[in-house]
């Protein structure tokens, strides 16, 4: 509603209010109309309510002030006429009743009720609140208000660039849970330091004697070695881009597409870092490409080949894996089958964990991003225990640049996104957790029972 109308209504509804006061404190009300006084009084106090919040916060100290003049007179007159007639009043009560008249106790509950409703402040719920800064950050990265407006409607903006309030941080996040599988399996974890996991590279050696051990026959010491594997969050950045036509129409929720934009440039890098982590500039050592070993076999069978890499993986880490797969390799199994006539490939009657398949026992996740860069059409094969894969974000990192002269020539609104943090595959040699296999040999398989 426009804010000039809202402001009217509400000095209408304060006046009215202040007249019903007026009349209570003159004793003008009767007591057969205090139903109908009452019921007016609350209905009044909503709506007065309903448009201090329709007008916002920034409303506040004038509609207090407002509240001030239009309660301050009748306020020192009600006290004034407490103190003043107290006395009287109580020795009328009964001819007041008698005359059908209130009584001073309902007087005073009427006035009170008006007092407390027109100068009440209006508080911001979370929720509003929430819808306030979203609005204002929006606003801020395309260039509607300035920094000192952005600060004071709740954003930390700085610099040209903006802090992303800690709700959207993690609406951002959730949404790349639902859209980065590595997410989805990965161990994550939030902090503001650097953590070291450490991991087995030298066992310790065990010995077997039949003879006791004497004072010159102690047990052999054996070193056992630890090596330390920290992550270290480096700068991760991702660009959004907004054409200034869907901006300029009105209609659309401004917040919500960049939101939005946010969002998908995010996951994007997000997966590229994760999963092959070969970016220029921006190369990450522990991606899952990188790190997951490579199953080597002579198998020429498919089949066999993929009964062979389930089975290398040692068998407790094996009871928590699960396959990941691209479309090539889903494509490749979908009609083999096995020795005795069944589909290799076997669909759920039910998805489990977002997964529709099992192959060979343990669940199936079919994920484009594991293709192979160069050639998406190589048949990719993932299995173990992705938990292995560790995630860490730093608190409070995310922030955003607005990027509006870069882009103006093509009518277009760049935010560049900026966080802090890292993501390995993480294990000791001794038990490997994940394997990767490329089918790059396309020749049908003559077994697996086809």
């Amino acid at each position: 509603m426009n804010k000039k109308l809202l402001c009217q209504l509400k000095a209408r509804t304060e006046k009215r209010l202040s007249q019903l006061q007026a009349q209570v404190e003159a004793n003008e009300v009767r007591e057969a109309d205090l139903e109908a006084v009452n019921e007016e009084i609350d209905g009044l106090i909503d709506e007065l309510k309903s448009i201090k919040e329709e007008l916002g916060d920034d409303n506040t100290d004038e509609e207090e002030e407002g509240a001030e003049e239009s309660t301050g007179d009748g306020s020192d007159s009600a006290e004034g006429r407490s103190v003043e007639e107290s006395d009287t009043e109580s020795v009328d009560n009964d001819n007041e009743n008698r005359e059908g008249m209130i009584t001073q106790e309902q007087r005073d509950g009427l006035i009170g009720n008006i007092r407390q409703g027109m100068n009440a402040r209006n508080v911001m719920t979370g929720e509003k609140r929430e819808k306030q800064i979203r609005k204002a950050f929006a606003n801020f990265v395309i260039g509607k208000i300035s920094e000192t407006e952005a600060r004071a409607l709740g954003v930390e903006a700085g610099n040209g660039t903006v802090t992303i309030p800690d709700f959207m941080s993690r609406e951002i996040i959730t949404y790349a849970a639902e859209e980065n599988i590595m997410r989805r399996l990965a161990t994550r974890v939030s902090t503001d330091e650097n953590i070291k996991y450490p991991v087995l590279v030298k066992k310790a050696q065990a010995q077997g004697h039949k003879k006791e051990r004497g004072d010159n026959d102690p047990i052999p010491s054996t070193d056992i070695e630890f090596d330390e594997i920290e992550l270290e969050p480096t700068e991760f950045d991702a660009l959004a881009k907004v054409t200034l036509k869907l901006l300029k129409r009105t209609g659309l929720p401004i917040e919500q597409i960049v939101m939005d934009e946010l969002k998908k440039a995010y996951v994007r890098k997000e997966i590229q870092y994760m999963i092959n982590g070969d970016e220029a500039g921006n190369v990450n050592p522990g991606a899952l490409s990188k790190k997951a070993v490579e199953f080597k076999t002579d198998e020429k069978d498919l089949y066999n080949a993929l009964v062979k890499m389930k089975n290398t993986v040692k068998k407790d880490i094996r009871k928590k894996s699960r396959w990941i797969i691209n479309t090539a390799a889903l494509t490749k199994i979908e009609t083999m089958k096995t020795d005795d006539g069944f589909p290799l490939l076997r669909p759920l009657d039910a998805p489990v964990e977002g997964c529709n398949y099992k192959l060979l026992g343990f669940l199936v996740e079919e994920e484009d991003a594991v293709d192979k860069t160069d050639a998406p059409d190589v048949p990719v094969f993932y299995f173990g225990d992705f938990s292995y894969f560790h995630i860490q974000d730093v608190n409070g990192s995310m922030e955003v640049q607005k990027l509006i002269e870069k882009y103006a020539d093509t009518n277009m609104v760049g935010f560049k996104i900026y966080a802090l943090l890292d993501a390995q595959l993480i294990y000791s040699p001794f038990e490997v957790p994940v394997y990767r296999y490329e089918l790059t040999d396309l020749t049908p398989p003559a077994g697996g029972g086809e």
